[in-house]
């Protein structure tokens, strides 16, 4: 077990100005590389916002979101490791994927520590959701939503377990969009229990 460290919580900027997140390093997670240069068009993750900001403006940011990505792989935190969260709505993953079953439980107890705020954790890896919903439950005030990484393919249904897909068309799409540019803090179709189960926004 590592020695004791603080989880970096990152104040966010441009459509998540306003908010608070959690985040790990895209940079060194091997799904989020692999994706990343897999070559496809039609994938979003090769149009990764996250990879070109870490990359280069954001680069500072990197080793703290590294931090993070070593603690949630190292071993389930301690109550005293879990930060209180004094916000009404939180993010999970504003950079980076989930790395593993005990990454996504550290976040699970995340959120059932701090039940006064609702979190949503955006993920591709349904896999190891599918694996951690087998042996535990996710709090209440956590929102899975499912990243479908196929740009104009839109999911309608969430995968089981998620309470939301999110997706990508092209600019130009005909497809009715309801992510438009505003902020989230404003807008929050995401981050409550009571709206939309399917999110449409134009790749940038």
């Amino acid at each position: 077990m590592s020695q004791f460290k603080t989880i970096h919580i990152s104040t966010m900027s441009g459509k998540l100005q306003g908010l608070r997140a959690i985040s790990t390093n895209t940079l060194t997670n091997p799904f989020c590389i692999k994706q990343n240069t897999s070559g496809k068009a039609d994938n979003i993750c090769t149009k990764c916002y996250s990879v070109n900001m870490l990359s280069t403006f954001r680069k500072n940011t990197a080793p703290a979101l590294q931090r993070n990505s070593d603690l949630f792989t190292d071993h389930l935190l301690t109550d005293r490791e879990v930060p209180f969260i004094n916000e009404r709505i939180f993010r999970f993953s504003a950079h980076g994927e989930l790395i593993s079953e005990m990454h996504a439980e550290n976040l699970f107890k995340i959120a059932s520590l701090n039940t006064g705020c609702t979190f949503s954790l955006w993920t591709k890896r349904k896999d190891i959701i599918k694996k951690l919903l087998k042996r535990m439950t996710k709090p209440e005030n956590l929102i899975l939503i499912y990243s479908n990484p196929t740009i104009d393919k839109v999911m309608t249904t969430p995968p089981e377990g998620f309470q939301r897909t999110f997706n990508n068309v092209s600019k130009g799409s005909t497809v009715v969009q309801n992510c438009t540019g505003q902020r989230c803090i404003d807008c929050q179709l995401c981050y409550k229990h009571d709206t939309t189960n399917t999110i449409v926004e134009a790749v940038k």
